[in-house]
C-alpha cells in the first residue's frame, strides 16, 4: 500500500469514528469536542502503528515525539481540525493526515466526513475552475485576519468565513472559492495535509511573505498561509505586500500598523 493510500484510509477511518461518536454520544459542546479529539487521535495512532510502524508522528493531540527531528519520514496529523465546528453540529470540520519527507508534504489526505468525501494528494488533475466572477477569499469564522480584510479592500474581494483550515482549503481545490488566507496563528498540523492536497491539485501555496512552507520544524508554529488559484496568486501577493507596507492607503483609508 503506498503512502497516499495509507493517508486516505487513515483519514477516512478516523472520520467514520468521529461521525459515529457525534451521532451516538450524549455529550455536546466542549465535552463532545474533547471526546472527538481523543477518539480520532487513538484511531490514527493505532492505524499508523500498524501500517507504518517505523515512522514518528507529530499530532495536535499528543506529546511531541522529538525523534521526528532526526527522521526522514514523519506523519503530521490533525485528528479533528475544526473541533468547535464538530461540537456545534456543523459540517465544516476535517481530518488531516500527511506524510512529510525532508520538510515537504509528499502524501496527504483531508477527510470531510460530514460531507462524505475525502481528498487525496496526486496524481490529480488541475483544480476545478471557480465559477464565481467575484474574487472570493475564505477566512476563519472565529479569527478573520486583518491581512485578509486589507487584501479584500485592495482587490475588491469578498471575504467568506468558514471553519476548519482543511475545509477551507478543499473548498478552493473544489472551485468554491479563489483563495484561503490565514494569519495570526496555526501549527503545522493545521495546514500540512491540506497543503499536500492543494499542491497536487495545481494550486499556489505559500506563506504570506511568498516563501514556501517547510514542515517538521523544531517549533511547529506556522502562523500564516495562502492557498489560492494560480491565476490570482500574483494579485494577492502584490496586495499583501502593499497592505503590509507602513503608511499604505487602501481605497482612500490609511492602514494602521
Amino acid at each position: 500500500m503506498n503512502d497516499r493510500e495509507v493517508a486516505r484510509r487513515v483519514a477516512l477511518g478516523a472520520g467514520k469514528v468521529l461521525v459515529a461518536l457525534r451521532e451516538s454520544s450524549g455529550a455536546s459542546g466542549r465535552a463532545l469536542g474533547a471526546q472527538g479529539d481523543r477518539a480520532s487521535q487513538a484511531y490514527i495512532r493505532r492505524a499508523l502503528a500498524r501500517l507504518r510502524p517505523d515512522d514518528p508522528i507529530l499530532s495536535e493531540e499528543s506529546a511531541d515525539d522529538r525523534r521526528r527531528l532526526h527522521a526522514g519520514r514523519v506523519w503530521i496529523v490533525d485528528p479533528l481540525d475544526g473541533t468547535r465546528e464538530y461540537s456545534e453540529g456543523r459540517a465544516d470540520w476535517a481530518v488531516h493526515v500527511a506524510l512529510v519527507v525532508d520538510g515537504e508534504p509528499v502524501a496527504g489526505a483531508v477527510a470531510l466526513p460530514a460531507y462524505g468525501r475525502v481528498r487525496v494528494s496526486g496524481p490529480a488533475p488541475a483544480g476545478t475552475p471557480c465559477p464565481n466572477p467575484d474574487l472570493t477569499i475564505l477566512v476563519s469564522r472565529t479569527r478573520p485576519p486583518e491581512e485578509a480584510a486589507r487584501v479584500a479592500a485592495r482587490l475588491g474581494a469578498v471575504l467568506v468565513p468558514m471553519g476548519s483550515a482543511g475545509a477551507k482549503t478543499m473548498a478552493v481545490v473544489e472551485g468554491a472559492a479563489h483563495a484561503y488566507l490565514h494569519a495570526g496563528g496555526q501549527y503545522e498540523w493545521d495546514s500540512c495535509a491540506p497543503v499536500a492536497v492543494a499542491r497536487a491539485a495545481g494550486l499556489f501555496v505559500a506563506r504570506l511573505d511568498g516563501s514556501r512552507p517547510i514542515y517538521n520544524q523544531p517549533n511547529p508554529w506556522m502562523p500564516d498561509l495562502l492557498v489560492c488559484r494560480a491565476e490570482v496568486a500574483a494579485r494577492i501577493l502584490e496586495a499583501l505586500e502593499v497592505a503590509q507596507r507602513p503608511g499604505t492607503r487602501l481605497n482612500g483609508h490609511a492602514v494602521a500598523h
